[in-house]
């Protein structure tokens, strides 16, 4: 058990052997997607997290046109320490530029992807969002060029990642069993959508390592609320909103409830969380540490439930995000 001023929990992921701590550090926002920040706060807050036992860091080349990647690398590398002792994940198939699954594409991005972390190797390498590609290439060309690279050792092992949980189910029922290690879901593991609940039984029977991104469902549960472009429907945006308020009104934070809500599902090996800062690495470890010790605050858990029963489970297409 964590101790006020312990280390967040570690979690298996799947088959792989791998041991993640239950909050991921999102390195997006290393890339200046959501506002500027400088490099001695990148550094500081991947430091923090790491002495707090955060041991994942998940970027994408797609991060700020390449910029995540870069300063993760940099602030690893801070570090100073042995590379075992941290699990680095990025992505291919998704760039700026646009999509572009291709085996050539891909194999040429692990070695640009390398070289701006300043790594020899990624532990996970993930098909980024990949309902904006073609699944039938996925399968049959994406990821045998993934497998020829943890052959090569430039990676250890393959992810899909995306919105729609179909997509997963689809590759996972085309490929041999064991050749995809892991999936990344978003958006559909927290107060509001728990579908990722349902297909937990099948990528646990096929081995496959669950992580869960966007506890906060990309802003609908914070008290801010999300960004202008999130694609909710008024119905959900206003049900998060009346959440938000309930929980203030009672002196709770929602975005403390909704992290918390999600990492409670021992299910799911590591909750990824965007993070730019020191002072947001300490809440959600604090988060964390206050759920392993005292568990949920069922009560107020309830009631912010009740208020967003009426919209549960109401999720939207996909849809190129924007920044």
């Amino acid at each position: 058990m964590a101790s006020s001023v312990g280390k967040v929990e570690l979690r298996p992921l799947g088959n792989t052997g791998l041991k993640l701590s239950c909050v991921g550090f999102g390195a997006s926002p290393l890339g200046n997607v959501f506002g500027p920040v400088s490099e001695d706060d990148a550094i500081a807050s991947v430091r923090q997290a790491f002495r707090l036992g955060i041991n994942f860091f998940d970027t994408s080349p797609y991060y700020g046109g390449t910029l995540s990647e870069k300063v993760l690398g940099k602030s690893l590398k801070a570090l100073g320490v042995p590379r075992n002792e941290y699990i680095v994940s990025t992505k291919c198939g998704r760039y700026a530029e646009g999509f572009d699954f291709s085996a050539d594409r891909v194999t040429r991005s692990i070695d640009e992807s390398l070289a701006r972390l300043q790594l020899d190797y990624v532990d996970i390498l993930q098909c980024h969002d990949i309902e904006f590609g073609s699944l039938d290439q996925i399968v049959n060309e994406t990821i045998p060029a993934l497998q020829k690279l943890k052959e090569a050792g430039k990676i250890r092992f393959i992810g899909i990642t995306g919105l729609p949980l179909g997509i997963f189910t689809y590759v996972l029922d085309r490929v041999p069993p064991g050749t995809v290690d892991v999936i990344l879901s978003y958006c559909h593991y927290s107060i509001n959508d728990s579908t990722l609940d349902d297909l937990i039984p099948y990528l646990k029977s096929k081995g496959v390592g669950v992580i869960s991104a966007s506890p906060l469902a990309m802003g609908l549960l914070t008290e801010s609320g999300p960004p202008e472009w999130h694609p909710a429907s008024s119905e959900l945006r206003s049900a998060c909103k009346a959440a938000a308020a309930y929980g203030k009104e009672k002196g709770k934070n929602i975005s403390k409830l909704a992290l918390q809500y999600s990492l409670s599902n021992k299910d799911i090996s590591s909750v990824l969380v965007g993070m730019n800062s020191i002072r947001q690495v300490e809440e959600n470890v604090s988060a964390a540490i206050e759920l392993a010790n005292n568990g949920k605050d069922e009560e107020t858990l309830s009631e912010v439930e009740a208020i967003l029963k009426p919209v549960k489970n109401q999720t939207w297409p996909s849809g190129i995000q924007q920044s």
